[in-house]
């Protein structure tokens, strides 16, 4: 459940301009601060939450003392309940359906991509990674549903991102293997992966 109605992301590229920001944006208007800090690359991201007056005004005080360092940002006035839940780390496996995976070239675009892709269609969000340091400042997300409403997602979520100058890369698995279903119960992170024996692969 959300606790706060809209939230902001600023992706910036330079790290003290970003704490710079962060504090400007924390001191101009009554926000929580729902995460910031480096991320791979030498980026810095901040996430914020409150009312969507007070988001607004923290953002554009954010924007201004960022300036060019701000790679990428999102306001996102009425967030939907998945994503803010998802921007805080939350996972949500356990599902069965087609799969899709939309990547991105910031952390902002993939969060304006959940956001689309889950207020346009009844997917759900697997799992959304913004800041791990393997990542190098992408953006990556999993949803799981009916093929029919995966398509819908990523015809929503896709185009949008492209004509705002986003680079986006996604792909549709109709009917994804079961051992690949229970990797994702865990995490795409391959530092958490296990071994998974298969049926029928032979032994010696």
């Amino acid at each position: 459940m959300k606790k706060h109605p809209a939230i902001a992301v600023l992706d910036f590229s330079d790290i003290p301009v970003g704490m710079t920001a962060t504090d400007a944006m924390l001191k101009k208007a009554p926000i929580a601060l729902l995460r910031c800090g480096t991320i791979s690359r030498g980026r810095f991201l901040t996430l914020i939450g409150g009312t969507t007056a007070s988001v607004e005004e923290s953002l554009r005080e954010g924007l201004f003392w960022g300036g060019e360092s701000v790679l990428d940002h999102v306001l996102l006035a009425d967030v939907h309940p998945q994503v803010y839940e998802a921007v805080l780390g939350h996972r949500n496996p356990g599902g069965t359906g087609s799969l899709a995976i939309i990547e991105t070239d910031t952390a902002a675009a993939n969060v304006r991509a959940a956001e689309l892709a889950l207020k346009g269609t009844p997917v759900r969000l697997v799992e959304l990674r913004l800041a791990d340091p393997d990542l190098w400042g992408k953006g990556v997300s999993v949803y799981q549903g009916e093929l029919h409403d995966i398509e819908a997602a990523v015809a929503i979520a896709v185009p949008r991102l492209e004509t705002s100058g986003r680079i986006v890369r996604h792909r549709i698995i109709s009917s994804p293997h079961e051992a690949l279903i229970q990797q994702l119960d865990a995490s795409t992170h391959f530092g958490v992966s296990e071994l998974l024996e298969l049926e029928g692969e032979g032994s010696s």
